[in-house]
């Protein structure tokens, strides 16, 4: 049978590698630059930390891991007999892969709170996994980039990550993304006035689908769970909001009027546009979007959603949000959090596509000795030795193979110096020094040696 990895998994070649690393540098570098510190979770956490904090969809697409040992000795049989597989798995599973940064960070924050400066500003690059169905640009291992403001219920946070998408988006030439922004007290309002506030988590679940699915799917989705035909004719509006960002934001007054909930989520979304609108940005476009829900239902104020350039066929590249209570789910109450992310693997996929990836170097040695035999290795290795501890990269090829194989090794991985020494060098106590670029060669003792790779 052929070696292969799991569906939704995949393996990087050295040059994808490098791109990835260009990636997360870029955007590690902005969120320093934003203030923010860099903290790492475990890779599985309690499956008490996790589960019910995604809505129901989530929680069918976390990872359980089986517990050690004869994990099915405390099953009740019963269930076992039944086949009961959801009542059975807390029975045989207390740990599950972590299925994003947020709720790990709460949990941080929780058991961490003594040791911190609050407002905390921390950034994670890590990866998380999803028992999700595999198609482009979604994987079920895939790499998250947060970064979140804990302890600060300020408006300006959301005004400085709509900044940081602008950032980090035109310093990788991915000019013209859009950032979507909503408010969930809006979508609640909504709920409010067309008489679904029992219905608020699968309404906006629905809606969120829009872009998707379609109207006719997402109006058949809420039919089925449960919101009446009245309430879908009163949202007809919003399935075709038009304008610019003020417009929206007045018809969405009107609309609302009534709900003192939906009025302060416009309030809240009017101070961010007013304040982005002031301080301008670099390539990004701002686009109010009344659909935008986001699946996750912890979100309590603002939500952020980024689109890639037109023409690519891509879903989100980066989302997020305001979330006045998470860290209450693990008994801290009145702690505000807001925070974003970065979809590395799709951002990966886009600059791919429209071809901007710059050439990347990838890591090599600056020298290349050729290995004669051993007596000549170990001269080449003391010589090896001292240039490493003059930080310059070099290797001796490990093989006392033919002249042509050792050279074809350098020329393969773009080395840019080789470096000959037989009996008549260790005799000299010289090197020759090889630059296969201009195929110029001269001897030289081991401190010119030195003094000509540096």
């Amino acid at each position: 049978m052929k070696p292969s990895i799991p569906k939704g998994t995949r393996d990087f070649s050295p040059t994808e590698v490098a791109n990835r690393s260009y990636i997360m540098n870029t955007i590690k570098t902005a969120f320093e630059t934003f203030g923010f510190q860099p903290i790492e979770t475990p890779s599985f956490e309690n499956s008490s930390t996790l589960m019910g904090k995604y809505g129901e969809e989530g929680d069918r697409l976390i990872f359980k891991i089986l517990n050690s040992g004869d994990f099915l000795k405390k099953a009740d049989e019963q269930l076992l007999a039944d086949k009961e597989s959801t009542k059975v798995t807390s029975q045989i599973s207390e740990k599950a892969l972590r299925y994003d940064l947020t709720v790990p960070f709460a949990r941080y924050v929780v058991q961490h709170q003594n040791e911190m400066t609050f407002p905390f500003k921390r950034y994670q690059v890590q990866p998380v996994w999803r028992a999700d169905r595999p198609q482009k640009g979604r994987f079920r291992e895939f790499y998250q980039c947060d970064a979140d403001v804990v302890g600060s219920k300020s408006l300006w946070q959301e005004a400085e990550f709509i900044q940081l998408y602008d950032t980090v988006f035109t310093k990788l030439g991915l000019t013209e993304t859009t950032i979507k922004i909503n408010n969930r007290k809006i979508l609640s309002g909504i709920a409010e006035v067309i008489g679904a506030q029992d219905k608020l988590i699968d309404f906006t679940v629905a809606l969120d689908k829009l872009d998707k699915i379609g109207q006719a799917k997402v109006e058949e989705e809420m039919l089925s769970k449960g919101i009446s035909e009245e309430a879908i004719q009163k949202v007809q509006p919003l399935f075709n909001f038009k304008g610019s960002n003020l417009e929206n934001l007045d018809a969405l007054d009107s609309m609302l009027a009534t709900s003192e909930e939906g009025l302060q989520g416009v309030k809240e979304l009017r101070f961010v546009i007013n304040a982005t609108t002031e301080l301008g940005l670099q390539s990004a476009n701002l686009e109010v979007d009344v659909t935008l829900a986001r699946g996750l239902n912890y979100y309590t104020g603002a939500i952020f959603e980024v689109s890639a350039p037109k023409g690519v066929k891509m879903g989100s590249i980066g989302g997020g949000g305001r979330y006045d209570d998470l860290t209450g789910i693990f008994g801290m109450k009145d702690v505000s959090g807001v925070g974003i992310s970065f979809g590395l693997d799709r951002i990966y996929l886009v600059l791919e596509e429209l071809g901007l990836f710059k050439a990347v170097d990838l890591p090599k040695p600056k020298v290349l000795f050729i290995n004669f035999g051993d007596a000549e290795g170990l001269y080449c290795m003391k010589a090896i030795t001292e240039l490493r501890k003059h930080n310059i990269k070099a290797e001796l090829y490990p093989d006392t193979a033919k002249m042509k194989k050792q050279m074809t090794y350098a020329n393969n991985r773009q080395i840019e110096y080789v470096v000959l020494a037989g009996s008549q060098e260790i005799e000299q106590e010289i090197f020759t020094l090889k630059n296969m670029i201009t195929g110029e060669q001269q001897k030289c003792s081991k401190a010119d040696l030195i003094k000509k790779l540096r």
